[in-house]
């Protein structure tokens, strides 16, 4: 009788461990696998009686060894369980996602246990992985991510030229400026301005207007530096903010600039459109309370530069 209900117990006990949506596999102290479910075969492709007693590292090779036995020494050693989520490693076992179809990841993004297993004695031999398949979690938080970093980017754009809008312009200019006044420095900002912008879309029409502007900003970026921060400020009004940089320098880029554009033609429905820009430059000053003030002398440089005749730069 006794036996029937030994039997009738493991029977149990084998259809738990096969039904549930869950890896369990069960190593000794050396990693020989003692328990391997129905669950880790069915992801593997590997039955119990192919792996039972042998090393879990020489079945999976993707598995860091020494990773995984400074992760599990605390449950010998302390009998303290152990949790590592998909976001500190992907996964132990490389298995192939569920809906390998359906799903855009390529693996089972995985959540894992480890826990101790006590002899009556109360000393631990083994101890419990367990494997969770959170790819849909995993997934969906990694589009949401990806989403947020796009809509942050948005955010940061201005949409007709590609290059950074006002809003975050003057953030970075603020942050710049306290920069400079823990640290006193050269840095200097540009602000420019297309000459008589009205005239070009009176003639040529808005949407021309619109491809100027474009191509102005396409070539102040690509005169700038990489670490030069550059700007539409508002309608035909560019900005840049060149850190660690004396006037006296700027004033090099600032007349590339002029002259580059003085010398560009730009071809919309067949029309040929040519322009000028004025432009400014002001040099950080220590006497700043506010980075507005800063932002004050560059644009009274620029009226200057307008002032005196367009087509020219001015320093403050």
């Amino acid at each position: 009788m006794q036996d029937k209900n030994d039997i009738s117990e493991m029977h149990w006990k084998h259809d738990l461990l096969g039904s549930i949506e869950v890896g369990i596999v069960v190593v000794d102290r050396d990693y020989r696998v003692v328990v391997w479910n129905q669950f880790m075969e069915n992801h593997s492709s590997i039955v119990p009686s192919m792996i039972r007693g042998k090393s879990l590292f020489d079945s999976f090779s993707e598995i860091d060894e020494s990773w995984l036995r400074a992760k599990a020494e605390p449950v010998f050693s302390l009998k303290s369980p152990v949790f590592v989520i998909w976001e500190q490693r992907p996964y132990l076992f490389h298995f192939g996602a569920n809906r390998p179809i359906t799903s855009p990841s390529k693996f089972m993004y995985q959540n894992i246990t480890i826990f101790p297993l006590a002899s009556l004695s109360g000393h631990v031999d083994q101890m419990c992985i367990i494997v969770y398949d959170v790819t849909d979690q995993a997934v969906n938080k990694k589009a949401i991510d990806e989403l947020n970093i796009k809509l942050e980017q948005l955010s940061r754009v201005d949409g007709l030229t590609g290059i950074f809008n006002r809003r975050y312009w003057d953030e970075q200019l603020s942050r710049e400026f306290k920069r400079n006044m823990r640290s006193p420095g050269n840095s200097s900002i540009i602000m420019l301005d297309i000459d008589h912008f009205k005239k070009i879309n009176d003639t040529y029409g808005h949407p021309a207007g619109d491809e100027v502007i474009r191509q102005l900003a396409k070539l102040i970026k690509h005169a700038s530096r990489e670490t030069d921060i550059c700007g539409r400020y508002g309608g035909e009004e560019f900005t840049i903010l060149l850190p660690d940089t004396a006037a006296e320098n700027v004033m090099v880029l600032a007349q590339r600039i002029r002259q580059s554009v003085e010398k560009l033609t730009i071809k919309y429905e067949q029309q040929s459109i040519s322009f000028t820009v004025s432009v400014g430059i002001a040099q950080f000053d220590p006497a700043f309370e506010q980075h507005m003030q800063w932002l004050e002398r560059v644009d009274k440089a620029l009226y200057k530069a307008k002032k005196g005749g367009r087509n020219q730069v001015v320093i403050a």
